[in-house]
């Protein structure tokens, strides 16, 4: 980038444009020449979303006419846009024109490379698929000849928006996304995942038992915001409300120029300062060091506590075993707590926060990857098998315990129905107790790899073993809590046990505790006769 010390003028007139969208193209073109796998699974992709895409803009066309088609139209590109904010943040690597600090040593001015890179990223599946989508928003608002006069400026702003939106989030945070941590951290996008699949199972829930008339509050509001402020303006153009359109229409224009602006500032800022997103302070260190003492303090002595120290460190440190985490405590919340407050659910959805969470004592050996070496070199009994075990089941017990407690508690709170707290409780501890018991069997039995880098969980050809290992599990579980669900439903429907469903959680908390050590004491010999097996299977990533 031009600082001064590049003054000749043909530097700054030579169009760049063209040479940025034929880089684009050849990167896109030799990346497809790597292997016949990456070009399948390229044209896979790209006939899948482009069929969504027409799928949907059949759509919109046929809903035309709906009386709230126009809410639907604008939350549409509202989400659209949404989607190009985040698609940096967790696909860092999708594009590599998204990272500008590949130009850093060349001779270029902000703004000529911001319309270049503005351009090229109009190159791709992702901008068809805009383009598409956006099409069937705007044609299905669009009445009379006024409406399709302004569909055509707002087509083309709301695509810019979106794109110059991607491009500004990326250039924000390019540093942080293309180190490892942080393409570690795009782990997490499983966790918003989870979370937003969720979010929409219940908003088409509230949407088909209320109609689509519960978005229009949301169109209100919406219709100010770009880009969904340009359908709105076509909406308001059909409708004769030609002040609103235009105004509508400036306020697209203006956020365009917006985002343009902060993404040259961005590169500006990039390319000309260094790199310190990856130093850490001394003082954070200091800090790193005082936490750790603090946590050891409260942990036992000796390798019990060593062990769950260590487990703890990983929950929090390591970014796959974080999204896993993360994912199992959002969603063991989300179920029960979205059924009750819709009405549908049943103080018994909160077990799924203890199976969820139950989960995470699968594949343990798994998780430390080829650091487990370090670990097996410390087992040569049985005896260190199982102590090791017991270290991982109460590390995981310091989080899931009150986790469980808390989701049953806030569950029966909303469909107020406390008396069979006490019962729910019990069969939840019964549930994660049987999971930890299994899990701790299936890790020495199932053994499996989780790849350090990229999306994978599970390491090419182990694929088997991790159905195994966790549906297995799961399964020998639910037959190990039998007992306690029997007593259940022979407490809810005998005349007598009505009143002694109180005893459940008592019973349910000793059982659960019982088979977690019947559990790990028949674990921990097969882990100790398995070490090499072991070893090599989670080392395959």
């Amino acid at each position: 980038m031009s600082t001064g010390a590049h003054t000749d003028p043909a530097v700054g007139t030579f169009p760049i444009t063209p040479v940025v969208v034929r880089l684009k193209l050849s990167l896109l073109r030799n990346g497809l020449r790597q292997s016949g796998g990456r070009r399948a699974a390229y044209v896979a992709s790209a006939v899948v979303a482009l069929l969504f895409a027409a799928l949907q803009l059949t759509g919109f066309v046929a809903l035309r006419g709906h009386a709230h088609i126009a809410s639907v139209s604008v939350l549409a590109a509202a989400v659209l846009a949404l989607g190009w904010a985040v698609m940096p943040l967790f696909f860092p690597s999708g594009d590599e024109t998204l990272d500008p600090t590949r130009l850093v040593m060349l001779p270029l001015r902000p703004r000529p490379l911001v319309r270049a890179l503005l351009t090229a990223s109009l190159v791709g599946i992702g901008p068809l698929f805009t383009v598409l989508l956006l099409v069937g928003c705007v044609v299905s608002v669009a009445h009379g000849a006024a409406a399709y006069v302004v569909a055509v400026p707002a087509l083309a702003l709301a695509l810019l928006v979106c794109v110059a939106l991607a491009r500004a989030v990326a250039a924000a945070n390019i540093r942080l996304l293309t180190s490892r941590k942080g393409r570690d951290l795009a782990v997490l996008s499983g966790l918003v995942i989870a979370i937003g699949a969720q979010l929409v199972n219940f908003g088409m829930q509230r949407l088909g038992s209320a109609g689509l008339a519960q978005l229009e509050p949301a169109r209100e509001v919406l219709q100010w915001v770009p880009p969904a402020s340009a359908v709105g303006a076509v909406d308001a153009a059909s409708r004769g409300s030609y002040g609103i359109a235009v105004a509508q229409l400036a306020l697209t224009a203006a956020a365009l120029a917006a985002l343009l602006g902060v993404w040259a500032r961005s590169l500006t800022r990039l390319m000309t300062s260094p790199d310190a997103s990856t130093l850490q302070p001394a003082d954070t260190a200091v800090r790193e060091r005082s936490r750790s003492a603090g946590l050891t303090r409260l942990l036992p002595a000796g390798r019990t506590g060593t062990v769950m120290e260590r487990g703890l460190r990983y929950v929090w440190r390591d970014p796959k075993t974080k999204a896993a985490w993360v994912t199992s405590l959002a969603i063991g919340l989300i179920v029960p707590v979205f059924n009750a407050l819709q009405g549908t659910g049943s103080p018994y959805f909160a077990c799924f926060a203890a199976g969820m969470l139950g989960i995470q004592m699968y594949n343990q050996f798994g998780q430390d990857t080829s650091a487990f070496w370090m670990v097996a070199l410390t087992i040569s009994s049985p005896r260190d098998a199982y102590v090791e075990l017991r270290g991982r089941a109460l590390a995981l017990l310091l989080i899931t315990l009150p986790y469980a407690t808390l989701v049953t508690v806030v569950t029966t709170a909303l469909l107020d129905d406390w008396a069979r707290l006490p019962e729910v409780l019990g069969l939840s501890f019964a549930l994660l107790g049987a999971m930890l018991a299994t899990g701790a069997w299936t890790s020495a039995r199932f053994p499996y790899s989780i790849p350090q880098e990229g999306f994978k969980n599970v390491a090419p050809g182990q694929t088997g073993l991790a159905w195994i290992s966790i549906f297995g599990g799961m399964v020998a579980a639910a037959l190990l809590c039998s007992p306690v669900i029997a007593l259940l439903i022979w407490a809810n429907v005998s005349a007598g046990g009505a009143s002694l469903t109180w005893l459940l959680l008592p019973v349910g908390a000793a059982y659960g505790a019982a088979i977690t050590f019947l559990g790990l004491r028949l674990a921990a010999p097969r882990t100790a006769a398995r070490l090499p097996e072991i070893l090599t299977a989670v080392s395959k990533g």
